[in-house]
Protein backbone atom coordinates (compact mmCIF):
# COMPACT_ATOMS: atom_id res chain seq x y z
CA UNK A 1 0.00 0.00 0.00
CA UNK A 2 1.17 3.60 -0.92
CA UNK A 3 1.47 6.16 1.48
CA UNK A 4 -0.22 9.94 0.99
CA UNK A 5 1.97 12.35 0.88
CA UNK A 6 1.57 16.41 -0.79
CA UNK A 7 -1.88 15.01 -2.21
CA UNK A 8 -0.19 11.95 -4.13
CA UNK A 9 -0.20 8.43 -2.99
CA UNK A 10 3.31 7.28 -3.71
CA UNK A 11 6.05 4.44 -2.69
CA UNK A 12 9.12 4.16 -2.14
CA UNK A 13 11.93 1.36 -2.42
CA UNK A 14 12.67 0.54 1.46
CA UNK A 15 9.16 -1.00 2.33
CA UNK A 16 8.09 -2.55 5.74
CA UNK A 17 6.43 -5.23 6.05
CA UNK A 18 2.82 -5.62 8.07
CA UNK A 19 2.27 -8.95 9.57
CA UNK A 20 -0.66 -10.41 11.60
CA UNK A 21 0.64 -11.48 14.92
CA UNK A 22 -2.06 -14.28 14.74
CA UNK A 23 -0.06 -16.42 12.02
CA UNK A 24 2.67 -13.92 11.57
CA UNK A 25 1.46 -14.18 7.92
CA UNK A 26 2.27 -11.32 5.75
CA UNK A 27 -0.52 -8.65 5.35
CA UNK A 28 0.86 -6.13 2.81
CA UNK A 29 4.10 -3.91 2.86
CA UNK A 30 4.10 -0.13 2.92
CA UNK A 31 6.83 2.58 1.96
CA UNK A 32 9.63 3.51 4.64
CA UNK A 33 9.48 7.20 4.61
CA UNK A 34 12.66 9.17 4.96
CA UNK A 35 13.03 12.53 7.00
CA UNK A 36 13.33 14.12 3.08
CA UNK A 37 9.70 12.84 2.50
CA UNK A 38 8.76 14.44 5.96
CA UNK A 39 10.01 17.56 4.98
CA UNK A 40 8.08 17.38 1.72
CA UNK A 41 4.98 16.84 3.73
CA UNK A 42 5.47 19.82 6.52
CA UNK A 43 6.03 21.98 3.26
CA UNK A 44 3.17 20.75 1.49
CA UNK A 45 1.07 20.73 5.21
CA UNK A 46 2.51 24.30 5.55
CA UNK A 47 1.56 25.57 2.05
CA UNK A 48 -2.44 23.84 2.57
CA UNK A 49 -2.87 26.25 5.74
CA UNK A 50 -3.72 28.68 3.44
CA UNK A 51 -6.42 26.86 2.54
CA UNK A 52 -7.48 24.62 4.99
CA UNK A 53 -7.53 27.71 7.48
CA UNK A 54 -10.12 29.52 5.25
CA UNK A 55 -12.26 26.62 4.37
CA UNK A 56 -16.13 27.80 5.52
CA UNK A 57 -17.56 25.99 8.39
CA UNK A 58 -20.34 24.36 6.25
CA UNK A 59 -17.50 22.64 3.80
CA UNK A 60 -15.33 21.37 6.77
CA UNK A 61 -18.99 19.57 8.22
CA UNK A 62 -19.25 18.87 4.63
CA UNK A 63 -15.93 16.66 4.40
CA UNK A 64 -16.24 15.07 7.34
CA UNK A 65 -19.82 13.80 7.68
CA UNK A 66 -19.06 12.21 4.12
CA UNK A 67 -16.29 10.91 5.61
CA UNK A 68 -18.23 9.12 7.85
CA UNK A 69 -21.07 7.59 5.36
CA UNK A 70 -18.29 6.38 3.40
CA UNK A 71 -16.36 4.68 6.27
CA UNK A 72 -19.92 3.00 6.54
CA UNK A 73 -19.55 2.06 3.38
CA UNK A 74 -16.62 0.30 3.94
CA UNK A 75 -17.31 -0.59 7.32
CA UNK A 76 -16.77 -4.79 6.59
CA UNK A 77 -13.09 -3.33 5.38
CA UNK A 78 -11.67 -1.53 8.12
CA UNK A 79 -12.89 -3.97 10.57
CA UNK A 80 -10.96 -6.65 8.58
CA UNK A 81 -7.73 -4.48 8.10
CA UNK A 82 -8.33 -3.69 11.80
CA UNK A 83 -7.88 -7.40 13.09
CA UNK A 84 -5.76 -8.27 10.46
CA UNK A 85 -2.89 -5.74 11.29
CA UNK A 86 -3.91 -5.52 15.18
CA UNK A 87 -4.58 -7.20 17.97
CA UNK A 88 -8.64 -6.96 17.98
CA UNK A 89 -10.82 -9.56 17.52
CA UNK A 90 -13.28 -9.06 14.52
CA UNK A 91 -16.07 -8.39 17.23
CA UNK A 92 -13.69 -5.92 18.81
CA UNK A 93 -12.78 -4.33 15.41
CA UNK A 94 -16.14 -3.85 14.27
CA UNK A 95 -16.94 -1.95 17.48
CA UNK A 96 -14.14 -0.09 16.56
CA UNK A 97 -14.73 0.88 13.43
CA UNK A 98 -18.65 2.16 14.54
CA UNK A 99 -17.10 3.61 17.07
CA UNK A 100 -14.62 5.46 14.53
CA UNK A 101 -17.41 6.78 12.65
CA UNK A 102 -19.49 8.14 15.21
CA UNK A 103 -16.00 10.32 16.18
CA UNK A 104 -15.98 11.51 12.35
CA UNK A 105 -19.52 12.51 13.05
CA UNK A 106 -18.79 14.57 16.28
CA UNK A 107 -15.89 16.24 14.39
CA UNK A 108 -18.67 17.23 11.83
CA UNK A 109 -20.71 18.88 14.71
CA UNK A 110 -17.72 20.16 16.64
CA UNK A 111 -17.10 22.42 13.62
CA UNK A 112 -20.46 23.92 13.23
CA UNK A 113 -20.55 25.22 17.06
CA UNK A 114 -16.56 26.25 17.10
CA UNK A 115 -16.66 30.03 18.10
CA UNK A 116 -16.21 32.77 20.88
CA UNK A 117 -17.63 35.31 22.74
CA UNK A 118 -18.05 38.68 22.83
CA UNK A 119 -15.70 40.62 25.64
CA UNK A 120 -17.29 43.72 27.89
CA UNK A 121 -14.56 46.17 27.11
CA UNK A 122 -15.71 48.74 29.31
CA UNK A 123 -15.51 47.03 32.61
CA UNK A 124 -12.56 49.44 32.53
CA UNK A 125 -12.80 53.10 32.91
CA UNK A 126 -9.79 52.59 29.65
CA UNK A 127 -12.32 50.61 27.63
CA UNK A 128 -15.52 52.76 27.55
CA UNK A 129 -16.27 53.22 23.35
CA UNK A 130 -14.31 50.20 22.75
CA UNK A 131 -16.52 46.80 21.15
CA UNK A 132 -14.53 43.21 21.25
CA UNK A 133 -14.87 39.65 20.57
CA UNK A 134 -12.87 36.54 19.94
CA UNK A 135 -13.00 33.87 18.15
CA UNK A 136 -10.95 30.43 17.73
CA UNK A 137 -8.73 30.40 14.43
CA UNK A 138 -6.78 27.51 13.81
CA UNK A 139 -2.89 26.97 14.89
CA UNK A 140 -1.49 25.94 12.12
CA UNK A 141 0.30 22.04 10.91
CA UNK A 142 -0.50 19.53 13.68
CA UNK A 143 1.37 16.57 13.95
CA UNK A 144 -0.49 13.27 15.23
CA UNK A 145 1.45 10.28 16.57
CA UNK A 146 -0.63 7.11 16.81
CA UNK A 147 -0.57 3.91 18.36
CA UNK A 148 -1.02 0.37 17.65
CA UNK A 149 -3.87 -0.70 20.18
CA UNK A 150 -6.48 1.80 18.15
CA UNK A 151 -5.82 2.21 15.01
CA UNK A 152 -8.59 3.91 13.62
CA UNK A 153 -10.61 5.66 16.41
CA UNK A 154 -7.65 7.06 17.71
CA UNK A 155 -6.43 8.23 14.08
CA UNK A 156 -9.70 9.88 13.84
CA UNK A 157 -9.59 11.69 17.41
CA UNK A 158 -7.23 13.63 16.05
CA UNK A 159 -7.71 14.13 12.18
CA UNK A 160 -11.41 15.12 12.75
CA UNK A 161 -10.71 17.68 15.46
CA UNK A 162 -7.70 18.91 13.49
CA UNK A 163 -10.01 19.47 10.11
CA UNK A 164 -12.94 21.13 12.03
CA UNK A 165 -10.49 23.55 13.47
CA UNK A 166 -9.57 24.67 10.06
CA UNK A 167 -5.88 23.00 10.33
CA UNK A 168 -3.64 20.89 8.66
CA UNK A 169 -2.39 17.45 9.83
CA UNK A 170 0.17 15.09 9.40
CA UNK A 171 -0.37 11.68 10.85
CA UNK A 172 2.78 9.03 11.40
CA UNK A 173 0.67 5.62 12.67
CA UNK A 174 2.48 3.34 14.25
CA UNK A 175 4.87 1.45 12.29
CA UNK A 176 2.70 -2.12 13.06
CA UNK A 177 -0.70 -0.66 12.20
CA UNK A 178 -0.15 1.62 9.32
CA UNK A 179 -2.82 0.36 6.96
CA UNK A 180 -5.84 1.33 8.40
CA UNK A 181 -4.65 5.08 8.61
CA UNK A 182 -4.05 4.88 5.27
CA UNK A 183 -7.69 3.98 4.46
CA UNK A 184 -8.63 6.88 6.04
CA UNK A 185 -6.39 8.90 3.50
CA UNK A 186 -8.23 6.84 0.73
CA UNK A 187 -11.56 7.91 2.38
CA UNK A 188 -11.01 11.91 3.11
CA UNK A 189 -9.31 12.25 -0.11
CA UNK A 190 -12.34 10.43 -1.85
CA UNK A 191 -14.67 13.18 -0.30
CA UNK A 192 -13.01 16.04 -1.73
CA UNK A 193 -10.54 17.58 1.36
CA UNK A 194 -7.96 19.46 -0.69
CA UNK A 195 -4.68 18.18 -0.98
CA UNK A 196 -2.02 18.75 1.63
CA UNK A 197 -4.77 19.18 4.54
CA UNK A 198 -4.36 15.56 5.55
CA UNK A 199 -0.87 13.18 4.97
CA UNK A 200 -0.39 10.03 6.24
CA UNK A 201 3.27 9.17 6.13
CA UNK A 202 4.82 5.75 7.14
CA UNK A 203 8.14 4.63 8.47
CA UNK A 204 9.67 5.00 11.70
CA UNK A 205 9.48 6.77 14.53
CA UNK A 206 12.83 7.29 15.44
CA UNK A 207 13.45 8.39 12.05
CA UNK A 208 10.51 10.31 10.65
CA UNK A 209 8.66 10.64 13.87
CA UNK A 210 11.25 12.19 15.40
CA UNK A 211 11.38 14.98 12.47
CA UNK A 212 7.63 15.41 12.68
CA UNK A 213 8.43 16.59 16.72
CA UNK A 214 11.56 18.48 16.25
CA UNK A 215 10.31 20.66 12.94
CA UNK A 216 9.36 24.80 14.29
CA UNK A 217 7.16 24.80 11.50
CA UNK A 218 4.93 22.34 13.00
CA UNK A 219 2.46 23.90 16.00
CA UNK A 220 1.02 20.82 17.84
CA UNK A 221 2.06 17.50 18.30
CA UNK A 222 -0.74 14.88 19.63
CA UNK A 223 0.95 11.92 20.84
CA UNK A 224 -0.69 8.58 22.30
CA UNK A 225 1.80 5.88 23.46
CA UNK A 226 4.07 5.27 26.20
CA UNK A 227 5.82 7.34 28.58
CA UNK A 228 9.14 6.81 27.54
CA UNK A 229 8.47 7.72 23.84
CA UNK A 230 6.23 11.20 25.73
CA UNK A 231 9.19 11.89 27.61
CA UNK A 232 11.67 11.88 24.33
CA UNK A 233 9.20 13.77 22.06
CA UNK A 234 9.14 16.42 25.09
CA UNK A 235 12.87 16.61 24.75
CA UNK A 236 12.79 17.32 21.50
CA UNK A 237 9.80 19.32 20.94
CA UNK A 238 10.54 23.07 20.93
CA UNK A 239 8.35 25.55 20.83
CA UNK A 240 5.06 24.39 20.46
CA UNK A 241 1.45 23.07 21.62
CA UNK A 242 1.53 19.49 22.91
CA UNK A 243 -1.31 16.91 23.74
CA UNK A 244 -0.28 13.37 25.05
CA UNK A 245 -2.07 10.21 26.34
CA UNK A 246 0.39 8.09 28.09
CA UNK A 247 -1.42 5.27 29.71
CA UNK A 248 -1.97 4.09 33.05
CA UNK A 249 -2.63 0.80 35.26
CA UNK A 250 -5.97 1.52 35.93
CA UNK A 251 -7.73 0.61 39.57
CA UNK A 252 -11.37 -0.56 40.13
CA UNK A 253 -12.35 -0.92 43.23
CA UNK A 254 -15.14 -3.49 43.93
CA UNK A 255 -16.99 -2.37 47.58
CA UNK A 256 -18.90 -5.38 49.53
CA UNK A 257 -22.59 -3.83 48.78
CA UNK A 258 -21.88 -3.67 44.40
CA UNK A 259 -23.63 -5.57 42.31
CA UNK A 260 -21.47 -8.50 41.63
CA UNK A 261 -22.50 -9.66 38.35
CA UNK A 262 -22.66 -6.11 36.92
CA UNK A 263 -18.92 -5.77 38.42
CA UNK A 264 -17.69 -9.60 37.11
CA UNK A 265 -18.98 -8.59 33.49
CA UNK A 266 -17.37 -5.07 33.22
CA UNK A 267 -14.27 -6.21 35.13
CA UNK A 268 -13.68 -9.06 32.58
CA UNK A 269 -14.23 -7.36 29.66
CA UNK A 270 -11.79 -4.62 30.60
CA UNK A 271 -9.00 -6.40 31.85
CA UNK A 272 -8.98 -8.59 28.62
CA UNK A 273 -10.67 -6.48 25.72
CA UNK A 274 -7.51 -6.05 22.88
CA UNK A 275 -5.33 -8.81 24.98
CA UNK A 276 -5.32 -6.15 27.34
CA UNK A 277 -2.97 -3.88 24.87
CA UNK A 278 -5.26 -0.46 26.00
CA UNK A 279 -4.67 2.35 28.30
CA UNK A 280 -7.63 1.76 29.97
CA UNK A 281 -7.08 -1.61 30.87
CA UNK A 282 -8.00 -3.22 34.07
CA UNK A 283 -4.73 -3.66 36.05
CA UNK A 284 -5.34 -3.65 39.46
CA UNK A 285 -8.95 -5.03 40.62
CA UNK A 286 -9.30 -4.05 44.58
CA UNK A 287 -11.75 -6.66 46.15
CA UNK A 288 -13.05 -5.38 49.95
CA UNK A 289 -11.64 -8.69 51.59
CA UNK A 290 -16.05 -9.81 52.74
CA UNK A 291 -15.81 -10.62 48.82
CA UNK A 292 -12.73 -11.25 47.96
CA UNK A 293 -12.35 -15.26 47.41
CA UNK A 294 -15.81 -15.52 46.02
CA UNK A 295 -15.12 -12.63 43.38
CA UNK A 296 -11.37 -13.71 42.73
CA UNK A 297 -12.92 -17.23 42.13
CA UNK A 298 -15.34 -16.17 39.43
CA UNK A 299 -12.78 -13.88 37.92
CA UNK A 300 -10.27 -16.70 37.53
CA UNK A 301 -13.09 -18.83 36.32
CA UNK A 302 -14.29 -16.16 33.17
CA UNK A 303 -10.83 -15.40 32.25
CA UNK A 304 -10.12 -20.01 32.07
CA UNK A 305 -13.39 -19.38 29.47
CA UNK A 306 -12.04 -17.25 27.08
CA UNK A 307 -11.24 -18.43 23.82
CA UNK A 308 -8.53 -18.14 22.06
CA UNK A 309 -7.66 -17.99 18.54
CA UNK A 310 -8.09 -16.24 14.86
CA UNK A 311 -9.19 -12.68 15.35
CA UNK A 312 -11.39 -13.35 12.08
CA UNK A 313 -12.97 -16.00 13.96
CA UNK A 314 -16.15 -14.62 15.57
CA UNK A 315 -16.37 -17.11 18.36
CA UNK A 316 -12.57 -16.15 19.54
CA UNK A 317 -12.84 -14.00 22.70
CA UNK A 318 -9.18 -12.23 22.88
CA UNK A 319 -6.69 -11.90 20.22
CA UNK A 320 -2.84 -11.65 20.28
CA UNK A 321 0.37 -9.36 21.57
CA UNK A 322 1.05 -7.19 18.80
CA UNK A 323 4.63 -8.87 18.39
CA UNK A 324 7.00 -11.50 20.02
CA UNK A 325 9.42 -8.63 21.97
CA UNK A 326 5.61 -7.34 23.60
CA UNK A 327 4.57 -10.65 24.46
CA UNK A 328 8.03 -11.56 25.75
CA UNK A 329 8.15 -8.29 28.20
CA UNK A 330 4.73 -9.38 29.24
CA UNK A 331 5.64 -12.98 30.39
CA UNK A 332 9.11 -11.00 32.27
CA UNK A 333 7.15 -9.17 34.00
CA UNK A 334 4.60 -11.68 35.20
CA UNK A 335 7.62 -14.48 36.11
CA UNK A 336 9.29 -10.98 37.94
CA UNK A 337 6.32 -10.46 39.99
CA UNK A 338 5.88 -14.30 40.53
CA UNK A 339 9.86 -14.63 41.72
CA UNK A 340 9.30 -11.82 44.05
CA UNK A 341 6.27 -13.82 45.80
CA UNK A 342 3.16 -13.25 43.75
CA UNK A 343 1.08 -16.25 43.17
CA UNK A 344 0.05 -16.65 39.71
CA UNK A 345 -3.90 -17.52 39.96
CA UNK A 346 -4.00 -18.45 35.56
CA UNK A 347 -2.35 -17.67 32.68
CA UNK A 348 0.97 -16.71 32.49
CA UNK A 349 1.59 -18.67 29.35
CA UNK A 350 3.25 -17.29 26.14
CA UNK A 351 2.99 -19.85 22.98
CA UNK A 352 3.41 -19.56 19.36
CA UNK A 353 5.37 -16.49 19.78
CA UNK A 354 2.57 -13.70 20.79
CA UNK A 355 -0.21 -15.74 22.20
CA UNK A 356 -0.42 -15.39 25.70
CA UNK A 357 -2.92 -16.30 28.16
CA UNK A 358 -5.82 -13.91 29.98
CA UNK A 359 -3.37 -14.37 33.75
CA UNK A 360 -4.71 -12.64 37.25
CA UNK A 361 -2.09 -12.74 39.95
CA UNK A 362 -2.58 -11.85 43.57
CA UNK A 363 0.13 -10.93 46.30
CA UNK A 364 1.77 -8.78 44.31
CA UNK A 365 4.92 -7.41 46.04
CA UNK A 366 4.68 -3.53 46.63
CA UNK A 367 7.37 -1.71 44.32
CA UNK A 368 7.58 -4.74 41.44
CA UNK A 369 7.08 -3.69 37.85
CA UNK A 370 3.55 -5.02 38.07
CA UNK A 371 2.53 -3.34 40.75
CA UNK A 372 4.00 0.61 39.72
CA UNK A 373 3.64 0.50 36.10
CA UNK A 374 1.82 -0.23 32.94
CA UNK A 375 1.40 -3.89 31.95
CA UNK A 376 -0.24 -3.20 28.61
CA UNK A 377 -1.06 -7.15 28.35
CA UNK A 378 -3.92 -9.25 29.70
CA UNK A 379 -2.70 -9.14 33.18
CA UNK A 380 -4.51 -8.33 36.23
CA UNK A 381 -3.26 -8.54 39.73
CA UNK A 382 -5.47 -8.59 42.85
CA UNK A 383 -5.23 -6.66 46.09
CA UNK A 384 -7.66 -7.36 48.97
CA UNK A 385 -8.70 -4.04 51.14
CA UNK A 386 -10.71 -3.37 54.28
CA UNK A 387 -11.73 0.34 54.19
CA UNK A 388 -12.43 2.58 51.38
CA UNK A 389 -9.37 4.61 52.29
CA UNK A 390 -6.87 1.94 52.03
CA UNK A 391 -8.54 1.22 48.68
CA UNK A 392 -8.16 4.87 47.35
CA UNK A 393 -4.51 5.31 49.24
CA UNK A 394 -3.63 1.91 47.00
CA UNK A 395 -5.24 3.40 43.64
CA UNK A 396 -3.28 6.73 44.20
CA UNK A 397 -0.05 5.22 45.12
CA UNK A 398 1.37 5.14 41.31
CA UNK A 399 2.66 7.51 39.53
CA UNK A 400 -0.35 7.10 36.75
CA UNK A 401 -4.08 8.67 36.58
CA UNK A 402 -5.71 8.26 33.64
CA UNK A 403 -8.90 6.46 34.84
CA UNK A 404 -10.38 4.81 38.31
CA UNK A 405 -13.38 3.09 38.94
CA UNK A 406 -15.88 1.92 41.81
CA UNK A 407 -18.19 -0.89 42.21
CA UNK A 408 -21.27 0.36 45.02
CA UNK A 409 -24.73 0.81 45.74
CA UNK A 410 -24.15 3.57 48.03
CA UNK A 411 -24.21 6.94 46.75
CA UNK A 412 -21.94 8.70 49.80
CA UNK A 413 -18.98 5.81 48.49
CA UNK A 414 -19.17 6.89 45.03
CA UNK A 415 -18.78 10.46 46.09
CA UNK A 416 -15.87 10.00 48.24
CA UNK A 417 -14.29 8.01 45.33
CA UNK A 418 -15.09 10.29 42.74
CA UNK A 419 -13.43 13.37 44.71
CA UNK A 420 -10.45 11.48 46.51
CA UNK A 421 -9.18 9.38 43.71
CA UNK A 422 -6.63 11.08 42.06
CA UNK A 423 -7.64 10.02 38.06
CA UNK A 424 -8.82 12.21 35.30
CA UNK A 425 -12.00 10.01 35.06
CA UNK A 426 -13.80 7.87 37.63
CA UNK A 427 -16.09 5.47 36.80
CA UNK A 428 -19.02 4.81 38.74
CA UNK A 429 -20.19 1.13 38.56
CA UNK A 430 -18.38 0.56 35.35
CA UNK A 431 -15.11 -0.51 34.62
CA UNK A 432 -12.31 1.53 33.65
CA UNK A 433 -12.32 0.41 30.35
CA UNK A 434 -15.49 2.67 29.69
CA UNK A 435 -14.98 5.60 27.02
CA UNK A 436 -17.38 7.79 24.70
CA UNK A 437 -15.90 9.86 22.34
CA UNK A 438 -17.02 13.26 23.21
CA UNK A 439 -16.23 12.64 26.87
CA UNK A 440 -13.16 14.59 27.99
CA UNK A 441 -10.40 12.28 28.10
CA UNK A 442 -6.87 12.12 29.74
CA UNK A 443 -5.13 11.76 32.61
CA UNK A 444 -3.11 13.30 35.95
CA UNK A 445 0.93 12.71 36.41
CA UNK A 446 2.31 10.61 33.94
CA UNK A 447 -0.60 9.78 31.99
CA UNK A 448 -0.10 12.31 30.00
CA UNK A 449 -0.93 16.20 29.11
CA UNK A 450 -4.13 18.25 27.60
CA UNK A 451 -7.12 16.56 27.00
CA UNK A 452 -9.12 14.15 24.23
CA UNK A 453 -12.30 13.91 22.91
CA UNK A 454 -13.30 16.30 20.18
CA UNK A 455 -14.60 18.90 21.27
CA UNK A 456 -11.78 19.13 23.97
CA UNK A 457 -8.69 18.55 21.31
CA UNK A 458 -10.63 20.84 19.37
CA UNK A 459 -9.99 23.34 21.91
CA UNK A 460 -6.75 22.37 22.05
CA UNK A 461 -6.29 22.62 18.34
CA UNK A 462 -6.94 26.36 17.95
CA UNK A 463 -6.77 29.69 19.93
CA UNK A 464 -8.47 32.44 20.92
CA UNK A 465 -8.17 35.19 18.42
CA UNK A 466 -9.06 39.04 20.02
CA UNK A 467 -10.96 41.74 17.88
CA UNK A 468 -11.03 45.04 19.46
CA UNK A 469 -12.80 47.86 18.06
CA UNK A 470 -12.21 51.78 19.46
CA UNK A 471 -15.89 53.22 18.15
CA UNK A 472 -14.87 56.85 19.36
Amino acid sequence: MRMFLDGKWVDRKAQMEVTDCFDHSLVDTVPMASTEDMDTAIAAAQKAFAISSRLPAHERMRILKQAALLMGERHAEFARTIAREGVKTIREARKEATRAIDTMDISAEAARHLGGETISFDQLPSGENRFGYYTRAPIGIIGAITPFNDPLNLVVHKIGPAIAGGNTVIVKPHSETPLTALMLGEVLEQVGLPPGILQVITGRGSVIGASLVADPRVRMISFTGGVEAGVQIMQNLGLKKVAMELGSNCPTIVMPDADMTLARNSIVSGAFWAAGQNCLHVQRLLLHESIYEPFSEQFVAAAEAYRLGSKLDVSTDMGQIITESEAIRIENCVNDAVAQGARLLTGGERSNRTHYTPTIVENVPCGCMLDKEEIYGPVTALYPFKTLDEAIQIANDVNFGLMAAIFTQDVKTAFKAAQELDYGGVMINESTDYRIDAMPFGGTKNSGLGKEGVQFALQEMTEPKLVCFNLE
